[in-house]
């Protein structure tokens, strides 16, 4: 039945897959490896901070209880297990608490997928150097973001996560590349990959099973990888195919061109983002307006009556749900949330996303006072816009404050440096390695490119750290 839907673009799948088998490392701009460096050391905290949370560790210990050959670090643990386990594990632990990098136009978090594939694979063959993983994780998140960014948001708005599903091809392009696939091979990893790839995004409103699609969908492209290195074959034309493939099915009207134009020119790895707040990042522009109307005003919770927020209506359909407090998950996603700990603490931290946090009863009675609608001119302005947000705030004196922040801190249109990157990756491990160790992975982490291998980088995140943080982040 394929074969009579015609192509959507024929041989995208191919060309991806030539591109990063063939690409060589001086071919990247210095500017995306940079980048790159900066998102590798960001997934190395979020995954370690996410080792230690309960839904993480129930992954971990199914793996533990199951048992296989031991050639990989589970992170934090001491322990080891095979490939594919080590990524289910510890990409899990990368999206585990909404902190992992993010690239707006896929809505893909690709240091969750690709950091812990990469060093899962320089684990086990300690000749990949330093730059043949930097090398890696750029074109494993250029195939994958874009894939991500020819599904357009209609993936998303139909129901499927993007890093569960998009975020495979990251995995396995990240995988087959270390694993010095051929062209053909690396197209049949993809075709494999594809196939695996799912995730569905009712779990945004409370089911621990959205931080496992991340680990998941790293598993999946990892598991492709191995298979197309034994010859087994994936789905040829996985990307195009104009019946069951990949943007046919999970997007059904795809904008193909994302795909390949300016290919080797214009390059998506280097336009992923950070998360600055620890929470979805469709409501970080929102929380920055808030902020700043807050802090310039010198204006406390007992004087605000009313908050009017406006959003694209992806961002409305993605985060304006009505609030229940059912699970750290869906406090995370949902913007009525944010705001209003915004509002009474003066600030979002992870401390604001426990068990007892999401329920406290000050925070639920402030939510009737936010009121969240799309606003028709940020979403005429499109996709690229899709995190803008404008935030009017009355008092009870009857003054307005309003802000307006169409490109959210952390992005990279309003981007932060390798010194709130490396504050970030502090606050995330801090309580898990001495001082000195931290300073020490920042260090190894800029200098990867020109590392011999990453066997004390494996070493240190793979070393014991303490497990249990309860359902605190």
């Amino acid at each position: 039945m394929s074969s009579s839907q015609p192509s959507l673009l024929p041989n995208a799948t191919r060309d991806l897959a030539r591109f990063a088998v063939e690409t060589r490392a001086g071919e990247i701009p210095v500017d995306v490896i940079e980048r790159v460096k900066l998102s590798f050391l960001d997934g190395l905290g979020v995954c370690l901070h996410g080792s230690t949370l309960p839904w993480t560790r129930k992954v971990f210990e199914i793996v533990q209880e199951e048992g296989c050959k031991n050639v990989a670090s589970l992170w934090g643990s001491g322990h080891r297990t095979s490939l594919t386990n080590a990524v289910l594990v510890n990409s899990t632990a990368g999206h585990a608490f909404e902190m992992d990098d993010i690239h707006k136009e896929s809505i893909v978090h690709p240091n969750s997928l690709a950091v812990p594939a990469a060093l899962a694979l320089a684990e086990v063959d300690p000749s990949l150097s330093g730059s043949d993983i930097v090398t890696a994780l750029t074109l494993g998140y250029e195939v994958g973001l874009r894939i991500g960014n020819a599904a357009t948001t209609s993936l998303f708005l139909n129901g499927f996560h993007p890093q569960g599903t998009s975020g495979a091809f990251v995995a396995a392009a990240t995988a087959g590349r270390l694993m010095r696939l051929d062209a053909s091979q690396m197209q049949h990893a993809l075709g494999i990959a594809g196939s695996l790839g799912s995730g569905l995004m009712a779990a945004q409103e409370g089911a621990m099973v959205k931080r496992l699609h991340a680990g998941r969908a790293a598993q999946s492209g990892m598991l492709a990888a191995l298979l197309a290195k034994r010859g087994f074959t994936g789905i040829s034309d996985i990307i195009e195919a104009g019946y069951g493939g990949f943007l046919s099915s999970f997007s059904r009207t795809p904008n193909v061109d994302r795909l390949l134009v300016g290919l080797r020119e214009d390059w998506e790895a280097g336009k992923v983002g950070f998360k600055m707040y620890p929470n979805v990042t469709s409501i970080h522009a929102g929380l920055d307006a808030l902020r700043s109307i807050l802090v310039d005003e010198s204006l406390p919770a007992t004087r605000v009556k009313e908050i009017n927020v406006g959003c694209g209506h992806m961002t409305f359909v993605h985060t304006a749900w009505e609030y229940r407090p059912v699970g750290i998950t869906a406090a995370q996603m949902n913007m009525y949330y944010g705001l209003s700990v915004m509002t009474l603490r003066g600030n979002v931290s992870a401390a604001d996303y426990s068990e007892d946090a999401i329920a406290d009863p000050k925070i639920l009675a402030f939510m009737p006072r936010i009121k969240i609608a799309v606003d028709p001119e940020i979403e005429s302005r499109g996709p690229p816009f899709r995190h803008a947000a404008r935030v009017a705030v009355l008092t009870t004196e009857g003054r307005t404050y309003s802000r307006e922040i169409l490109h959210r801190r952390g992005s990279p249109e309003n981007p932060v440096n390798r010194e709130d990157i490396e504050r970030k990756f502090d606050v995330n491990v801090g309580r898990l390695l001495k001082s000195s160790t931290m300073d020490r992975l920042k260090y190894l982490a800029a200098k990867l490119d020109v590392l011999t291998n990453a066997k004390e980088i494996i070493d240190i995140v793979a070393s014991p750290r303490l497990r249990a943080n309860g359902d605190r982040g």
